[in-house]
């Protein structure tokens, strides 16, 4: 390959990954035409893109990048999944790929400054919720208090009211039977005392 060439792909590779800020890494070894067509195929319908890359060349590219640092991943034949999607997504897409061709050499992911390498690695970041997962759960979190508050507001004001209740309910089972004994000694009071004898 011509220095003129490697030139080419180089600024190609660094014009694609320029505003890349995390990355899968595959070895694209052992799958086949067929396979590699499906993986990219379902990686496209979730905005990313699989790149066979030589590593000299795109480790020069992204020196200076927000991937730069990945390269510790590259060893050999690799391939580069890189996109809009969220990189939790990526891994669990290559998780199931990776159940269904264990042919598949999952060397890792980077992102956020951190690698996580091979299999375990990718599993790891694969349980990272992914954006709208993290939004969900962001908006949970600042709503619960207010559910926790009016709980906390609605709760002793319904005990009150019940209480306020059987307090009313008591008054008049008891205060029915308590005016006519009342009542009755009034008129008691009332009557007039027989008179001294002389």
């Amino acid at each position: 390959m011509s220095k003129r060439v490697k030139s080419l792909i180089e600024r190609d590779l660094g014009n694609k990954l320029k505003d890349v800020e995390s990355v899968a890494v595959i070895n694209p070894r052992g799958i086949d035409a067929t396979k590699t067509n499906g993986i990219r195929r379902r990686l496209r319908e979730k905005g990313l893109r699989m790149t066979v890359v030589k590593n000299t060349l795109v480790k020069r590219a992204t020196a200076k990048s927000a991937i730069a640092g990945f390269e510790k991943l590259l060893d050999g034949p690799s391939a580069v999944i890189y996109g809009e999607g969220s990189i939790s997504a990526v891994a669990r897409l290559l998780m199931e790929e990776k159940k269904t061709d264990d042919k598949i050499e999952l060397r890792g992911i980077f992102f956020d400054g951190e690698i996580y390498t091979g299999e375990k690695g990718v599993e790891q970041v694969s349980k990272l919720p992914t954006r709208e997962e993290a939004i969900g759960q962001i908006i949970a979190l600042v709503l619960s208090p207010g559910k926790n508050l009016a709980g906390a507001i609605t709760g002793p004001g319904k005990k009150l009211a019940s209480i306020i209740k059987a307090i009313e309910e008591k008054a008049e089972k008891s205060g029915g039977a308590g005016d006519g004994g009342g009542a009755g000694g009034a008129e008691t009071a009332a009557a007039p005392a027989p008179a001294p004898t002389a």
